[in-house]
């Protein structure tokens, strides 16, 4: 995996600070602690807006977290694309999804510390669907799915808890939409955990 802003000590210590102060001048709060597994999934619900980027990547820092994120391959520019890595960002072509969730495994077995961000939602917009390659890449890796959040209605986000997949998508699946049922988004309207379905 390729050299991020989380690896880069003096710049990463000061995007901390940054961070946290912009949060608490915004009235957030962090909830949670960093996760003591050093290999896991990072699902972060719900995706509703432009602003979860820049959210979730504070909270990242306030919680002292090393991730990668995955995005789609339009977000990575000749130019700007560079940036969008060193941020911690992977490149993602839609139209290789399996090759993806492989791959992703292959990583994490290739690797003594991970954590890769992947939004069930796979888009901003409205959605009445989950996709599952982040469960499907946890459970062929083996380590568990931590669940982060941002809650615009309560200012709150962080990590709830992390929960490890048994292989019983659809019971796994209820349990972890539980989990989100009631967090808002910034537009509440594109997000209904209770409705939510898997595919």
């Amino acid at each position: 995996m390729h050299l991020t802003i989380f690896e880069t000590p003096i710049i990463n210590t000061l995007a901390r600070w940054i961070s946290v102060a912009i949060l608490r001048l915004l009235g957030w709060r962090i909830e949670g602690s960093a996760p003591t597994e050093q290999k896991y999934v990072l699902i972060a619900a719900p995706h509703t807006s432009n602003w979860d980027f820049p959210y979730t990547l504070m909270v990242c820092f306030a919680l002292r977290l090393r991730v990668y994120w995955m995005g789609k391959a339009s977000l990575f520019p000749p130019v700007l694309g560079h940036i969008m890595h060193w941020l911690g960002g992977i490149a993602v072509d839609r139209s290789r999804s399996g090759n993806l969730v492989q791959s992703t495994i292959d990583a994490f077995q290739e690797s003594q510390r991970l954590t890769v961000i992947v939004p069930p939602e796979g888009t901003r917009g409205k959605v009445s669907h989950w996709k599952t390659g982040f469960y499907y890449i946890a459970l062929g890796a083996g380590v568990p799915i931590a669940l982060g959040y941002l809650d615009f209605s309560r200012k709150a986000g962080g990590i709830g808890k992390m929960f490890t997949p048994t292989g019983d998508l659809e019971a796994d699946m209820e349990e972890i939409k539980q989990f989100y049922s009631g967090v808002r988004g910034k537009h509440p309207q594109q997000f209904d955990a209770d409705k939510i379905q898997v595919k």
